[in-house]
């Protein structure tokens, strides 16, 4: 490289390093004006958790304390609606949006519905629960199945009951989904994928309480295909 060439270069490099530098200053005002908002922003969304969402927090799980009492005890209209004292479980949804109770509180007020027959109704609160328990989660699926059974939405029944067998991915839930799911394959008259569903359960859960007379459903549905 010539003695120009470098000089060349090094000037280059000066050139834009004095144009970052202009940059920098000619927008400080504006970075700083950012800077601040973003602090600003993050104060008000701690503060949001603190002195509103907080408190809301333990009002809500301390009044749904009752309605859960009601459910337990399958006193379905007091649990869904409460009473003179406790607010039920549509009224924490509504009162305490945003909430973690407010999110349970639909699993559980999909459940009281499911078991009043209302299935429409079961349907959409189960599915508007977004809870990280894969428990809950699976067992929300899988109402929601059941709920669409009665409907006899067997495509709907089928995809909420593998949902909820992937979701459970243990050997309490996943086997009792896969054996609801083997009956509505057998409803629709789909007894290959029926005896499929029931094998799952021999060869992954053997050791659960459905796998003790799988044979049975098995032999059922190869039977009939």
């Amino acid at each position: 490289m010539s003695k120009t060439q470098a000089n060349t270069k090094v000037a280059s490099s000066e050139n834009t390093f004095g144009q970052s530098s202009n940059f920098v200053r000619e927008n400080q005002k504006s970075l700083l004006f950012i800077g601040g908002a973003i602090i600003a922003l993050i104060a008000i969304y701690l503060l949001y958790l603190k002195l509103y969402l907080g408190p809301r927090e333990i009002t809500a799980a301390d009044q749904m304390h009752v309605a859960q009492d009601f459910w337990a005890k399958k006193d379905w209209d007091k649990a869904i609606k409460g009473d003179a004292s406790y607010p039920g479980f549509e009224k924490i949804i509504s009162e305490y949006s945003n909430t973690k109770a407010a999110n349970l509180a639909y699993f559980y007020l999909g459940t009281a519905y499911l078991n009043k027959g209302e299935y429409r109704k079961a349907i959409d609160n189960l599915n508007n629960y977004r809870g990280d328990d894969s428990m809950v989660a699976a067992e929300a699926l899988g109402g929601a199945g059941d709920a669409s059974v009665e409907l006899k939405d067997y495509e709907k029944a089928i995809s909420y009951f593998n949902k909820a067998v992937d979701k459970a991915k243990n050997k309490f839930l996943s086997p009792f989904y896969l054996k609801k799911l083997g009956l509505v394959y057998e409803e629709q008259k789909d007894n290959k994928s029926a005896a499929e569903a029931y094998k799952r359960i021999k060869t992954e859960y053997p050791e659960s309480a459905e796998a003790q007379n799988i044979d049975e459903y098995i032999a059922r549905a190869e039977a009939k295909q």
